[in-house]
């Protein structure tokens, strides 16, 4: 780690960059622990036979192919000789469990697959004295298999269709595997009709380089729109505004309109009712139709005149704020322009992600061949099952592949976090580190992974009651009574709200070590404080922040799916577009997910650092801002309106000057504090 522990200052300093010490070390002890359990789990796997058992299969008696056995009490033919057999065949590779998504057929261990279609059972005698690889249990002779009672039973079932052996996983499996299309369905559960689904399959298939085509146009949208959005965001964030608050207006004006022409109609109907003697009885249905409809509209002009005052409440209120997200944006456009390097960010955050979901499933397979021999009673087939306490290892894999999952998105905003910290407070632009993300990332690495561990934990343990609580609903789904439904779902959206609100609060507490080098609970206390003061601009930021950056999601989806329809379109071979599209639709939204979200921690990093600057500092000589430029033209406008109101409130009589002191701008010359 590079050091043996950390001390907290005892008076809140901000000192950017001064000084590094390591932040929660007995946490990242902690995790390290926890990461060598899982470690321990996996050669827990291999040391047992499980992954063995995994990557050569074993035979319905728990025999190993391809080694030598060992007896298993109380299991029939066990312990057997299988060296020489490393294949394994099911005598009916079409019995499938739908609900437990398992082959329920008896398994051997053959010395080879069937290349060829056997259709009797003399094909079977014939294939075993040719080729030394009997297909029914082992107890059964091969040259006698046409003549046993028992063939019917421990034979594979006629006609064996020709397989080949998986190239790795060594199974003997069907070259035609159209009757795995059942248990595709209980997997994929996609359509029920087969000729629907290969249709779509083929249409994916013909059309493989077009989805490949369109998957790089998303990727390289998503990447301009990260530079050019600093040169738009003044001119869109105003037109979405303006667009927001004439929306408002016109729906509630043709809200009122409505109702005022249901009254004057329901009126008209009345004094005719006065001045007719008789009264059908549709004319008063139709006369109390009238009136309802007047009623609901009145509430819903009222409702939406409200919302509409409160919209242009908010804007009149908060338009400083929105000319502060502008500033931001442009601000981060140039922190992308200075650090190109954050735009691989996604790329490598999404490899390791992938690199431990490959892991973490692959001893999850080892647990599923893992334990003691178990016969079922049903099958009558050994399987392997943990018993006793071993069986918690497998919710100990599965809280680890949450902790561990948060723990490389916590390292991916610390690292986006220390970068961004280092350019706000380097005065001079130009003596920026050469790699300000590897300085990010060393930093990480020798000082603050503890901090990372801490943070990546708070949210598992909000996460992990989430998930069970989902688990138990879609359990329950039809079963529960409409109150215990209803107070599940509030729980979930609490824990989700809940969890939404830490990731935000965790992600300005890295910002905060990285500044300062405090704890966790320092750098989250210390950034909530900042949050507080600054409510209203925070507010601003993530309301007009987050609907540009979701339009901008939007923008490229459609982009993506417009061309991707072009070109399917121009290709007249292509009969199915739907799946092509939804693939290339999903892929352009997680890519233009994983950019945009990259710059709105950029954002949320530059904010956090602007609001202790403009707390700590004032322009004046040994308090300069750190601030680009753009930010500060902000707050000079800022001031100067408040010199205007402070004008307009003061004397006239008083010649008292109001002016305050004069801002000082980065000094290009001087170095990073």
């Amino acid at each position: 780690m590079g050091c043996c522990g950390s001390t907290e200052r005892t008076k809140r300093e901000w000192k950017p960059l001064e000084d590094r010490s390591c932040t929660d070390l007995p946490w990242f002890l902690l995790f390290t622990v926890f990461c060598v359990g899982m470690g321990s789990i996996c050669g827990f796997t291999i040391a047992t036979g499980g992954a063995g058992r995994l990557v050569f299969g074993y035979d319905s008696y728990g025999n190993t192919c391809g080694q030598r056995n060992e007896q298993i009490e109380g299991v029939r033919l066990s312990g057997l000789d299988q060296t020489d057999k490393k294949y394994v065949f099911f005598l009916d590779p079409c019995n499938i469990d739908i609900v437990q998504r398992k082959i329920k057929s008896m398994a051997l261990c053959v010395s080879l697959c069937p290349d060829e279609e056997l259709k009797t059972y003399q094909d079977l005698k014939r294939f075993a004295m040719h080729n030394g690889s009997e297909l029914c249990s082992y107890e059964l002779a091969g040259h006698k298999y046409p003549g046993l009672p028992e063939r019917f039973d421990k034979c594979p079932k006629l006609p064996v269709p020709p397989s080949k052996s998986l190239p790795v996983f060594n199974r003997c499996t069907p070259v035609d595997i159209s009757c795995y299309a059942k248990f595709a369905e209980a997997v994929v559960t996609l359509v029920s009709d087969n000729s629907v689904l290969h249709r779509l399959i083929g249409g994916v298939m013909a059309s493989k380089e077009i989805i490949v085509g369109l998957c790089l146009l998303a990727l390289v949208l998503s990447m301009i729109l990260m530079v050019i959005i600093r040169y738009i965001s003044a001119v869109l964030v105003w037109i979405l505004t303006a667009m927001v608050v004439l929306g408002s207006l016109a729906g509630t004006s043709i809200l009122w309109w409505l109702y005022i022409d249901h009254r004057l109609t329901a009126n008209e109907t009345l004094s005719k009712e006065t001045t007719e003697t008789t009264e059908t009885k549709d004319a008063k249905e139709e006369a109390e139709m009238t009136r309802d409809n007047a009623q609901a509209l009145l509430v819903y002009a009222i409702a939406a005149t409200v919302f509409t005052v409160i919209i242009l409440l908010l804007m009149l209120f908060m338009r400083k704020r929105v000319a502060l997200t502008i500033a931001l944006f442009h601000v981060a456009g140039k922190v992308f322009i200075h650090l190109p390097l954050l735009t691989l960010q996604p790329f490598c955050t999404f490899l390791a992600l992938l690199l431990f979901w490959m892991y973490w499933g692959l001893v999850l397979l080892f647990l599923g061949t893992t334990g003691n021999p178990v016969q079922n009673e049903e099958t009558g087939l050994t399987e392997f099952r943990l018993t006793g306490p071993l069986q918690y290892m497998t919710w100990y894999h599965a809280v680890g592949l949450i902790w561990i999952s948060e723990f490389i998105l916590a390292c991916q905003q610390m690292t986006v976090a220390g970068a961004v910290v280092t350019y706000y407070y380097t005065r001079d632009k130009t003596r920026l580190p050469v790699t300000p993300i590897l300085s990010s990332v060393l930093r990480l690495m020798r000082y603050h992974l503890g901090t990372v561990a801490k943070g990546s934990f708070i949210i598992t343990l909000v996460k992990i009651p989430r998930l069970m609580l989902m688990y138990v609903h879609n359990q329950l789904k039809g079963k529960e009574n409409a109150c215990a439904r209803c107070m599940l779902k509030t729980c979930i959206c609490c824990l989700w709200c809940l969890e939404k609100c830490l990731n935000y609060l965790n992600q300005n507490a890295y910002a905060a070590t990285a500044i300062n080098s405090t704890s966790f609970c320092t750098s989250a206390r210390d950034a909530f404080v900042i949050l507080v003061e600054n409510a209203l601009r925070v507010a601003a930021i993530n309301a007009v922040g987050d609907f540009v950056l979701f339009l901008g999601k939007i923008l490229i989806v459609t982009s993506t799916a417009f061309a991707g329809v072009l070109l399917l379109n121009y290709q007249r071979d292509y009969a199915e577009w739907v799946l092509p599209l939804i693939i290339v639709c999903l892929f352009a939204f997680l890519v233009a997910h994983c950019f945009l979200s990259i710059f709105e921690i950029v954002v949320d990093v530059l904010f956090l650092c602007f609001a202790i600057d403009t707390k700590y500092n004032d322009g004046t000589p040994g308090k300069e801002f750190y601030m680009d430029k753009a930010l500060m033209e902000f707050v000079e406008n800022s001031r100067k309106l408040e010199r205007v109101v402070e004008r307009g409130r003061s004397r006239p009589t008083e010649a008292v000057s109001v002016e305050g002191p004069e801002m000082k701008p980065m000094a290009p010359g001087t170095s990073s504090a």
